[in-house]
Order: C-alpha cells, then sequence, then structure tokens
C-alpha cells in the first residue's frame, strides 16, 4: 500500500464531501439529534436514558456511517470513476485505504460530536472515562464505514444500497443486547449474537457505562469491533474489481 496514494484519495473524497452539504449534515448531525430525541423521549426517566444512551451513542454512528459510505461509494462505482481509478497505477487497497480514511475522519468527528453531547449537555452518566466512551463510539463509526464500503460492491443503484440496510445492519440491532439481555435469548439466537460486531460495541459501551477502569471484557469488545472493521476491509478490497456502468 502506497501512503501517498492513498492520502490523495482521501483528500479527494474529502473534497466531494464538502460539496455534498446533505451527506455531510446526515452524517454529523443525525446522530446528535437522535441522541437529543431520546433524551427527551425518556425526560420523566432520566435512569433509562442512563441505561440505553451510551449504547445508542455507539449504534447510531454505525448506522449513518453505513448509510452514507454505501451511497457515496455506489455513485462513485456507477459515475464511472472508480473504473478511472483502478485503470491507474492504484492499488486496490490504496484505493480501499483512502475511502475508509476520508470517512474515518468524518467519523472523529461525528463521534466527538455525539460523545460530548450526550455527556455534557445531555447529562449522560457513565462511571469510566469520556474518552474510552469516544474510542467504542469511533470504532463503531468505523465499522460502519467498513461495511458500507463492503455492501456497496453488491449494489447496483442506490436504492439497492438502502435495501442491504435490513439485512445487513437491522438482524444486529435486534441481537445485540440493546432490547434484552443476550443471554436471554433463544441459545440458537445467542450463538448468532456472539458472532455480530454490534454486540460487542454495545457490551463494549456498557463496560464504559459501569465500569471506572478498563476490563477485560472492554479490550476483547473494541479488539473485536476494530478486528472486524479491518476484515471487512479486507475483504472489500480483495472484491474489488472494475465494472463498466
Amino acid at each position: 500500500m502506497n501512503l501517498r496514494r492513498t492520502t490523495v484519495t482521501a483528500a479527494r473524497v474529502l473534497r466531494q464531501l464538502r460539496h455534498d452539504p446533505r451527506s455531510v449534515a446526515l452524517m454529523l448531525l443525525v446522530p446528535c439529534l437522535m441522541l437529543l430525541l431520546l433524551r427527551y423521549v425518556f425526560y420523566g426517566s432520566p435512569r433509562t436514558f442512563d441505561s440505553i444512551g451510551a449504547s445508542l451513542l455507539g449504534i447510531f454512528p454505525l448506522i449513518t456511517m453505513f448509510l452514507v459510505t454505501s451511497i457515496a461509494t455506489l455513485r462513485e462505482r456507477t459515475s464511472g470513476t472508480l473504473e478511472r481509478l483502478l485503470a491507474m497505477p492504484l492499488a486496490k487497497a490504496d484505493l480501499i485505504a483512502g475511502y475508509a480514511l476520508a470517512f474515518g475522519t468524518v467519523a472523529v468527528v461525528q463521534s466527538a460530536l455525539a460523545t460530548a453531547l450526550a455527556l455534557w449537555v445531555l447529562g449522560l452518566d457513565v462511571v469510566g472515562s469520556a474518552w474510552l466512551l469516544l474510542l467504542v463510539a469511533l470504532l463503531d463509526a468505523l465499522l460502519g464505514t467498513a461495511l458500507g464500503l463492503f455492501v456497496s460492491a453488491f449494489a447496483a443503484s442506490e436504492f439497492q444500497a438502502v435495501q442491504f440496510m435490513p439485512a445487513v445492519i437491522f438482524p444486529q440491532l435486534l441481537l445485540c443486547g440493546l432490547f434484552t439481555a443476550r443471554s436471554n435469548m433463544h441459545p440458537a439466537l445467542e450463538a448468532v449474537s456472539d458472532v455480530l460486531p454490534m454486540s460487542y460495541a454495545v457490551d463494549g459501551m456498557d463496560q464504559v457505562l459501569h465500569h471506572p477502569d478498563v476490563t477485560a471484557d472492554f479490550v476483547r469488545d473494541i479488539g473485536v469491533v476494530a478486528g472486524c472493521a479491518l476484515l471487512v476491509l479486507a475483504v472489500g478490497a480483495a472484491t474489488l474489481r472494475r465494472r463498466t456502468p
């Protein structure tokens, strides 16, 4: 992988995003608006917000980054930009890493805004460090970026890219332990949830919520989320191909 080519690709993607205010607003503002809405849905029960707010602080960035990344990358494919880039001396790994770096930069800003809002404006009460909360939120957003890059290879239109959300995101959302403890699920569903990265994203947030120090489970959780993001990016690079629109 060539660092210069990767950074040039990332800079190009960021310039394009700068001229797409709707996508920028979706990535940066929607997670914050969802957290704000959730806080006042549970206005009379602040402890309920504390119990699920941390988990959703990781889930909302994952979902928004998945949507925006999958659609934005698909535009590159259908417009012919991707094919022109692949005709140049640019390795697939450079291309995927450039996209990941660009959207990862946005994910850093997004996670910082959402974490700051949750902790210092909405009063989310966590026992652990705010930096650990930010770390998990950032890894979740990067995982959403990786999944979006991956599924864009299998969609022929932006509508199809959105259709992947029920297949990729919704099952994880139902099985991640947000609505009920995973140990209370049917054994078959619990086994499935054990291999889904969002389960570890929620568990990681739960560790920060209840423990003042870094625990072994927290290290395991962030390791799984980060490992899944890297694995999906590697598979995405391997499946990247030229395709004439």
